[in-house]
């Protein structure tokens, strides 16, 4: 049984009232977890630094989140309230820890709740955990950052479109498995809606992400088809390489989630834009 849920620290604009159930929706969808529909994907400082908060939504993310960065940052939390619980209320924290050592879906988050269960939550086995994500994740977000200046010389005219696919190549070598993944699927998105990013470069990172894993690629490529402020040219593109590229069951999947990603924008609230 989980433990009882806490109140939100404070509210994400367009955010749903029950976190929990819409986690449980992207888990049952296999899409990774978003702060609300149509709205960004979590990453682990929204884990860590009280934008989620409440224990079930926390549960839930370390149990269905893609994203093994992001499953680790949830347990975080969870078990520095378990370390401060005793009797009973313990007890249903070791409950809760092993159903997601047995349930999750990342096998990162499996090995890291079994370790907290056998440490029985010591704060200093906390912190260790911890320091290994953030020893994952803070190289790949410096390397993410220096990404940046790269995109900045670019649509500055300062490097050629080659020698910038070879960066963006090289960056996304350096930190795959290491960023979180809704970092970097954010760089992707605004690098495909960028009016300043030359079409030229646009259709060839398509083609990089076109051979990504399956996941991965659907995320990426489902999010560019959906998004209306993408050039026409690009998305007939992307159209004509996936009708070459992949069978009809993929393509299928493909224009499902595109159509849940856009029924998603249509429930959004113009007020919500800020909040992806």
């Amino acid at each position: 049984m989980a433990p009882e849920p806490t109140p939100f620290v404070r509210a994400t604009p367009g955010a749903p009232a029950d976190m929990a159930a819409h986690f449980m929706e992207c888990g049952a969808l296999d899409t990774n977890l978003s702060l609300a529909p149509g709205s960004r994907l979590v990453i682990t400082d929204d884990l860590l630094d009280g934008t989620v908060i409440d224990a079930a939504a926390l549960s839930m993310a370390a149990i269905v989140a893609r994203d093994g960065q992001v499953a680790r940052a949830a347990l975080i939390p969870l078990g520095v309230a378990a370390s401060k619980m005793s009797g009973r209320d313990r007890d249903r924290y070791e409950q809760l820890f092993a159903l997601i050592e047995e349930s999750a879906f990342a096998p990162q988050v499996r090995d890291s709740a079994e370790a907290l269960i056998r440490a029985g939550f010591r704060e200093a086995r906390i912190r260790d955990l911890a320091a290994e994500l953030g020893g994952t994740v803070g190289p790949a977000r410096e390397r993410y950052r220096a990404f940046l200046d790269v995109i900045r010389l670019l649509t500055e005219g300062r490097i050629s479109d080659g020698a910038f696919l070879d960066e963006f190549l090289d960056f996304t070598r350096q930190v795959a498995g290491k960023l979180d993944f809704g970092i970097y699927a954010m760089c992707v998105d605004r690098l495909f809606v960028s009016e300043r990013i030359p079409l030229g470069v646009k259709a060839a990172l398509l083609r990089e992400v076109l051979g990504y894993p399956p996941l991965i690629r659907r995320e990426l490529v489902t999010t560019l088809l959906a998004s209306p402020r993408v050039v026409p040219e690009l998305i007939q593109l992307a159209r004509s390489e996936l009708s070459t590229r992949l069978d009809s069951r993929q393509q299928t999947e493909i224009r499902l989630y595109t159509l849940l990603k856009r029924s998603w924008q249509a429930r959004r609230p113009t007020s919500d834009t800020a909040a992806s």
